[in-house]
């Protein structure tokens, strides 16, 4: 269950959205699942339709009205003639959360969801649960999501019946960590993953909007973390990752250290903008854990030289992120050798070999394998494909493994194989190069790399993660291999695992109601507001 929070002030028009027809007409049937007792008894669950929408709204803002509390909370806006970010305060009285199902799951009644929902916010303390007086609040169901997700949504008012203040401080954590409970107390499907620490960024609706704005085939978060994916594997070096994300058309520019020119702490990327459009900047953490300039590193050597080198790099682009020109240009300007397909796929196979001898408890080396293996696809799908195919899918799908959190991250082993060179030599040749028999032996070794990481999760208990794995490789791969010469399966052989991982392979084959209360709102006495509270209304308990 993955819950999506989201900060605003106009209950009224949210609660007017929900009952609506949705951006694409997607909602239907929309009715509440749960609540606070007196809106319930006063509503129900019969068909939300606008005029009861409004009057939920007006109830849910009775407290903030009557007592006239002001919430707010700190946002970086740009200023509009300077380009400056400055710090602003707008309003934030609704608390806006959906839990939302994957779509595998199927659906739930709307009495699990009630239940799930009255949980969610008694834990969040929003409920006379938390010893406090309750916030007015709902949960609302209208259908599946246009991905075919279940879910509900719920809203708050931050303005307790008293008019004191529910505090939302860490709010995103809790939330995980609820959602992780309720999984486990009402049988829905857990992620392994979530509980080894591995997870991918989510898509925030802003970065969504702009892709439905304009083609709606990837978000911009997307595509950039591929190329930055790609480039990253292809690369000896850090100063070779800078220039060859600029030949990828990427904007990119170095974050350097307080004080110092010659210390990089940090990097943004953005994609080139049409027109008068200012440029969005991601910072590499922003598209995944392992894409942070500290995670990077620990792939390419740690060298006086190298780290010259990638110093006049980042100072070239921060002159002119729109006109960069290399400090010292390198292999990636050179048409790469057609016998390295022959020394990439050997060195692929040496790789896969070496692997028999990893612990599937050693998560640190199985996340580089994870990473080299999804830059290799990155770095093929960015030269052969014009728009999301099968191999930016299966790029995505195995980086998620690799996303593991920095704590249990270290640099990868010198003596260990690598991936590297068959990423540089397929984000290097031409997509006139295609449907060889020197393509198709250096897929069948990734391919083999694929079924190993796969073969290791299920060896350490992460089952979710390898059927996700597995899966992809059965649909998207097999889409890959009919348009390529035949050669043999991509599917290792049993000799090639571990003891664990043989086993692991053998093994493949072979409700709590809504709380009591009274269902009558509380009666709420205005009161006089005075000079003070404008201050006094702040909210001092707000995530800023």
């Amino acid at each position: 269950m993955i819950p999506n929070i989201t900060r605003g002030s106009d209950i009224g028009g949210l609660m007017s959205y929900l009952a609506g027809g949705g951006r694409h007409n997607e909602h239907a049937e929309q009715h509440l699942v749960a609540g606070d007792s007196a809106i319930m008894a006063m509503h129900g669950y019969a068909q939300l339709d606008p005029a009861t929408a409004r009057a939920i709204g007006r109830s849910l803002d009775t407290p903030r009205l009557a007592y006239g509390v002001e919430i707010t909370r700190q946002v970086r806006v740009e200023d509009p003639e300077t380009g400056e970010l400055l710090n602003d305060r707008v309003a934030a009285d609704v608390w806006h959360c959906s839990l939302s199902l994957r779509a595998e799951e199927g659906q739930l009644s709307d009495e699990q969801w009630g239940a799930i929902a009255q949980q969610f916010v008694d834990r969040m303390e929003f409920t006379e649960a938390s010893g406090k007086a309750a916030c007015r609040w709902v949960a609302v169901r209208h259908g599946l999501s246009t991905k075919g997700n279940d879910h509900i949504h719920i809203a708050v008012s931050l303005v307790r019946e008293d008019g004191t203040k529910a505090s939302t401080h860490n709010d995103f954590r809790r939330a995980q960590n609820l959602c992780r409970d309720l999984e486990r107390e009402h049988g829905l499907m857990r992620l392994e993953s979530r509980d080894l620490g591995m997870g991918e960024r989510g898509v925030k609706p802003a970065e969504q909007a702009r892709a439905n704005r304009g083609s709606g085939a990837e978000v911009e978060t997307h595509r950039l973390e591929r190329a930055v994916r790609a480039a990253a594997i292809a690369s000896l070096d850090e100063g070779e990752f800078v220039r060859r994300l600029r030949q990828e058309g990427m904007l990119i520019r170095p974050r350097f250290a307080a004080g110092r020119d010659d210390v990089i702490a940090g990097y943004s990327v953005a994609l080139r903008p049409t027109g008068t459009e200012r440029p969005i900047w991601y910072g590499g953490g922003r598209l995944a854990r392992d894409l942070t300039l500290p995670r990077l590193r620990q792939g390419w050597p740690d060298n006086p030289h190298a780290a010259q080198v990638g110093v006049d790099e980042w100072r070239a682009t921060s002159k002119n992120p729109w006109k960069y020109r290399p400090a010292a240009p390198g292999r990636e300007e050179q048409a790469p050798n057609p016998e390295l397909w022959k020394q990439y796929t050997r060195e692929l196979s040496e790789l896969r070999a070496e692997l028999r001898q990893v612990p599937v408890t050693d998560r640190a080396a199985w996340a580089h394998v994870a990473r080299e293996t999804a830059g290799a696809f990155a770095a093929w799908s960015q030269r052969v494909e014009t728009a999301p195919g099968p191999l930016a899918d299966t790029a995505r799908e195995l980086s998620r493994s690799a996303h593991i959190r920095a704590h249990q991250s270290r640099p990868k082993s010198a003596q260990r194989g690598s991936a590297a060179g068959a990423a540089m030599l397929l984000l290097q040749t031409g997509a006139a190069r295609r449907n060889t028999a020197a393509e198709a032996a250096l897929f069948h070794q990734l391919g083999r790399l694929s079924v190993a990481l796969v073969d290791a999760h299920h060896a350490a208990g992460d089952v979710r993660r390898a059927e996700q794995i597995g899966s992809t490789l059965r649909t998207k791969l097999t889409a890959i291999q009919e348009q390529l010469p035949v050669t043999a399966p991509a599917v290792a052989p049993a000799n090639d695992l571990t003891a664990e991982q043989q086993a692991a392979r053998r093994a493949q084959q072979g409700l709590a109601g809504p709380s009591a209360g009274s269902p009558l709102p509380t009666p709420i006495t205005p009161r006089r507001r005075t000079s003070s509270d404008s201050t006094q209304g702040r909210d001092t308990h707000d995530r800023t």
